[in-house]
């Protein structure tokens, strides 16, 4: 029945995308270009590599005076049939006209050389006065001309010839000759990505996001890397802008956040000498010095807070020093100022994580002493699965004098310092006892492992499966133990939503055979958990997808599932398994299910005995179809 159903859906596919440009052809040939344009745009969506539907639709867009559209769809179109040669002159014609000369001259270019005599002479329209106006600034600037409309007017013409190296010179230039015009620096950096200077641009682009012209910031954080920049960017930048103070500012901040005070007071030391009337540089350098018990070197930069005009963070200094505050009446119609704090609050409250740590950042900033916004930031972070910064904030925070705020940022420092850690030994110990097959089985491993700031982690581990009664060579001995000691090499993905990669090799070695035999094993972990906060109801499930070399290179499917209840730390659960392998063996195909009981007996231990009623999923005449099962076993785990 589906292939039927499959033939009808094709058809009704293919059928809706002529409909569609039937529709635009009629209303176009009709001027009703209100009802055109939305059925071009429909027939698009529905043949998006059909060139010639593209052309139609520029067309249209120039009937109503849409010269961007239609320049955008005609280079749509020149990019999907790279021969046709009439879209690629009206999409050069339309960069002229749009102000993209550049890439106008590149199109035309292209085609004159394929041996199109009109884009022949529309070349030389364009080239030859950009080439002239280079020669005639180049003149002027030898005769004397070194000035920053000089430069300035060369680059711009030197980077609308594709010149370059000569742009970027120029562009440099005049920057130096008047480092009041940030919008420089964005032609500077435009021109250094043209070029492949990745990290130059940075640079440029960094400083002109920092300053007092907002246009300029704008369009350089349009051209940066859609992330927060590097410390090495930050100091790239100082050098092109040394004086850039909000810059430098920007970078000491950043520095604090990372934990490198040493070098953040170096920053706030030269905005100090070089910006005396940056209150807020001032301010944070005395803290940084009040803070390590140097309260003399502290002292005169309080002094330069205390007589500023800035009547908060002057009431932070007071603080501080344990002074009387100062409070100020606010000017007559001058609206209330909303703190940051209670903006991080609202934006936390709402959801928008990403916007709490901006305002908390700023609280931070504002007030580098209050440790509750520290352990805001350390909570918003980890939440925002930036364990390493969350780590650094809720170390800071535990120190804090109110225990409330020192405990929880105590509890959630331990939580993430096996997450950040070098090195990290976890080990687990797991024996059960199984009536069905009236034997101790134990399992455990011990595994060292290394971070590497990298999204997989390499590792030495130690595996040990056994039993009591030592069942090799009994009906199933793959299902329940080995009958090894395991060490192996291996590596293992971060977990990502619930899901970890792993692989290894190594050696197993049989305590009852007395032999080693090469074991290569792998998978993929996933595990799943459904409980609301404060309610006693909760469901989990796990998946892992095992390859074992030593059984016949099989592969393995485990799925585990419970859902239940909890008596306080009692959980009452119902279990659901399912087992099942890639070469099919009766012992290896099974289903399990029935109630299950996990008592807690102290951090990470506890007790387990799970009732199973099972059923084999692939007949064996040697044995039951069905069987029953008490397991009771005992787990636990720690980590360092």
């Amino acid at each position: 029945m589906r292939i039927p159903v499959l033939i009808a859906v094709a058809a009704a596919l293919a059928s809706a995308q002529p409909r569609d440009a039937d529709r635009a052809y009629i209303a176009l040939r009709a001027r009703d270009y209100d009802i055109a344009v939305p059925a071009f745009l429909a027939a698009i969506q529905a043949a998006p590599a059909r060139a010639d539907i593209r052309k139609d639709l520029a067309y249209t867009y120039l009937k109503i005076g849409e010269p961007s559209l239609a320049r955008d769809q005609f280079h749509a179109a020149m990019r999907l049939d790279p021969a046709d040669a009439t879209a690629a002159l009206e999409y050069a014609f339309l960069c002229y006209e749009t102000q993209q000369q550049a890439e106008a001259r590149r199109v035309f270019d292209r085609l004159r050389r394929a041996g199109n005599t009109t884009a022949e002479q529309a070349f030389h329209n364009i080239d030859d006065p950009l080439a002239a106006g280079i020669a005639r600034w180049q003149r002027a600037i030898l005769l004397g001309g070194d000035n920053f409309s000089g430069h300035f007017e060369l680059a711009t013409l030197a980077e609308q010839r594709d010149e370059l190296a000569l742009a970027a010179t120029h562009f440099e230039r005049a920057w130096r000759l008047l480092p009041g015009r940030r919008t420089v620096l964005v032609d500077l950096g435009r021109v250094w990505l043209a070029m492949g200077r990745s990290s130059d641009a940075t640079s440029a682009l960094l400083a002109a996001t920092y300053g007092s012209e907002p246009r300029a910031a704008e369009m350089a954080r349009e051209l940066l890397p859609p992330r927060y920049p590097f410390v090495s960017e930050f100091r790239q930048a100082l050098s092109l802008d040394a004086a850039n103070h909000d810059l430098r500012r920007e970078l000491g901040y950043l520095l604090l956040r990372m934990g490198r005070e040493t070098e953040a007071e170096t920053e706030f030391r030269i905005l100090t000498q070089n910006a005396p009337g940056d209150l807020l540089s001032a301010t944070q350098l005395g803290f940084l010095l009040y803070a390590r018990g140097e309260k003399l070197a502290a002292m005169p930069l309080f002094d330069r807070v205390l007589a500023g005009n800035d009547d908060e963070l002057a009431n932070r200094v007071r603080a501080v020093l344990r002074l009387p505050q100062v409070l100020r009446p606010r000017a007559a119609g001058a609206p209330p100022s909303i703190d940051a704090r209670v903006m991080a609050e609202r934006s936390i409250k709402a959801g928008f994580m990403k916007d709490a740590l901006k305002y908390l950042e700023a609280a931070h900033e504002s007030d580098p002493g209050d440790f509750d916004v520290m352990r805001k930031l350390a909570w918003t972070n980890n939440i925002l699965h930036r364990d390493a910064m969350a780590f650094r904030w809720f170390d800071l925070a535990r120190r804090s004098p109110d225990p409330t705020i020192a405990a929880d940022a105590e509890l959630g420092f331990h939580n993430l310092q096996t997450a950040v850690q070098r090195f990290r030994t976890t080990a687990w110990l797991y024996p059960i006892f199984s009536t069905r097959w009236h034997d101790l089985f134990g399992y455990g491993q011990v595994k060292e492992d290394v971070n590497l700031g990298f999204a997989v982690r390499p590792y030495i581990s130690m595996r040990f499966v056994g039993d009591t009664r030592g069942t090799v060579g009994g009906v199933s001995p793959q299902y329940f133990s080995e009958s090894s000691f395991i060490l192996a090499f291996g590596l293992a993905s971060q977990p990502w939503h619930g899901i970890t990669a792993w692989g290894e090799a190594g050696s197993a070695i049989n305590y009852l055979k007395g032999h080693m035999t090469p074991d290569y094993r792998g998978g993929v972990s996933a595990a799943r958990a459904l409980h609301r906060e404060g309610s006693p109801w909760f469901a989990d499930a796990t998946l892992d997808a095992l390859y074992m070399s030593r059984f016949n290179q099989d592969f393995l499917l485990y799925a585990q599932s419970r859902a239940g209840y909890k008596f306080g730390p009692v959980q009452l659960h119902w279990n659901g398994n399912v087992t099942l392998d890639a070469r099919r063996q009766d012992w290896a195909n099974f289903v399990e299910t029935g109630p299950g009981l996990r008592v807690p007996v102290a951090q990470s231990m506890y007790l387990t005995f799970n009732l199973l009623r099972g059923a084999y999923l692939i007949d064996n005449p040697s044995r039951r179809a069905t069987f029953n099962d008490l397991r009771a076993g005992f787990w636990y785990a720690f980590t360092r």
